[in-house]
């Protein structure tokens, strides 16, 4: 009887391993609170390299260097760390991109972390920079002329439908820019960042936003 014990103990550490893995999740720290991100298992390449560079601690001290109200609070530059007022940010980055990850049930609803880009006809991912949703809520009127306009006719799923009518988010952007994760706590800190002034050019906010991220641990395995 015993002797079955440590096979037993052995398989509930693979299965909560397991388990952990399947919940990756961020803190992410900014001056208006503290977001919680879970990283999705769909896109692992993006996951795996975001972990990387939280493990590093890569984003700490950056700044969130575009912020559009209704649509998206962007980050990740390298070169915001240091910039001086008024600098002009978005170009800095690892000297890689990320093959594009699509999932067509990760979409670009309120809260989704995408991968941002440049214009690269295979549509890979920055090394680096983010951004997360804010965008807003949509009808079906303004859904019908968003699929028949900027997504060219492609149709959404009625589920995605609805959770842009409730929820909101920037539909235009899906299958186009890689979502892999999801904000599942702090939709109000989104909302802080996003109404801040900004200037032009550059969306860049008058006052600095630095932020910090750390992976909120399960257990010990994670």
């Amino acid at each position: 009887m015993h002797r079955k014990l440590p096979v037993l103990w052995l398989l509930l550490l693979v299965s909560m391993a397991a388990q952990a893995q399947r919940n990756r999740k961020v803190k992410l720290y900014t001056p208006y609170g503290k977001m919680v991100i879970r990283l999705y298992d769909q896109t692992p390449k993006h996951r795996d390299n975001f972990i990387k560079l939280v493990k590093q601690h890569y984003y700490d001290s950056l700044l969130f260097h575009r912020v559009i109200q209704h649509f998206m609070i962007q980050g990740g530059d390298p070169g915001s760390r240091r910039a001086q007022p008024g600098a002009a940010l978005g170009n800095g980055g690892p000297d890689y991109r990320i093959p594009a990850e699509f999932q067509l049930d990760l979409y670009h609803r309120k809260g989704a972390l995408g991968a941002a880009r440049d214009n690269n006809p295979a549509k890979e991912s920055s090394g680096s920079q983010f951004y997360i949703v804010q965008g807003k809520k949509w009808t079906d009127g303004g859904l019908d002329t968003l699929e028949q306009t900027r997504l060219g006719g492609r149709k959404l799923p009625v589920d995605q439908r609805e959770v842009y009518k409730e929820w909101g988010g920037s539909p235009h952007l899906d299958q186009s820019y890689t979502v892999f994760g999801q904000v599942v706590k702090g939709f109000h800190v989104i909302d802080s960042i996003a109404a801040q002034p900004t200037k032009k050019p550059g969306d860049r906010p008058v006052e600095d936003i630095r932020m910090k991220m750390r992976l909120k641990k399960k257990f010990f395995f994670f």
